[in-house]
């Protein structure tokens, strides 16, 4: 082996040791943590271990947070089930959050899945960042840019992966580990870390198989 290909052999396990040494992997169990007392639920929320799924996950309602998690860059993949009624199921992961009315979120709009309606299936994934920049201020004042079509588009009651990237200024988000990004937009507030949590709203959501993935 001569000497150039040693050294760049060498520089690339060097480089793959520093990627992997980088990031923090935590997989987590949801039904477990429901278990041990590790989500913060509040006594107007629902919050039950989903039976006959080998996932372990949960089915909750509004936001419920992880507790000891503090979340800055990095990714975040999870399972998640909706429910095919229109208006009335919307769910996803609330990242950055302060409290339950400072946060930003990624969530979803399974009901749009499998419209006809070609614009209501470009409202299938969403960011938010709140309190100053809800959904309906977002679609008034920038359509279509912090909403878009999933790709590839899931089934509307089934279960779908969601990959989350956040960086520093920008998230992206992957569905059914895609190459292709179903939303990219810029982050909208100088947050840099804080809660992660289950973010639901309206009927009952379900989620399984939360896995993040934090630089360091």
């Amino acid at each position: 082996m001569n000497n150039l290909l040693f050294r760049s052999l060498c520089l690339l396990c060097l480089l793959s040791a520093s990627f992997c040494r980088a990031q923090k992997v935590d997989k987590l169990i949801l039904a477990q943590l429901l278990k041990d007392n590790k989500l913060i639920i509040h006594p107007n929320q629902d919050v039950t271990v989903l039976t006959n799924d080998a996932r372990q996950g949960v089915s909750v309602t509004g936001v419920v947070w992880i507790k000891g998690v503090n979340f800055s860059t990095g990714s975040i993949d999870v399972d998640l089930r909706g429910k095919d009624v229109f208006q009335q199921s919307f769910l996803g992961i609330a990242f950055h959050g302060v409290n339950d009315i400072t946060y930003d979120a990624i969530y979803f709009r399974p009901f749009n899945f499998q419209s006809p309606d070609t614009l209501r299936k470009k409202h299938t994934v969403q960011y938010i960042s709140e309190p100053d920049y809800p959904w309906d201020r977002l679609r008034k004042e920038h359509p279509l840019v912090y909403e878009s079509t999933v790709i590839p588009m899931p089934l509307a009651a089934g279960w779908f992966h969601a990959h989350i990237v956040v960086e520093k200024d920008e998230i992206v988000v992957y569905v059914n580990h895609s190459k292709v990004p179903s939303l990219k937009v810029k982050k909208l507030n100088n947050r840099n870390d804080g809660m992660i949590g289950l973010w639901n709203d309206a009927l009952k959501g379900d989620f399984a198989n939360l896995e993040i993935r934090e630089d360091r």
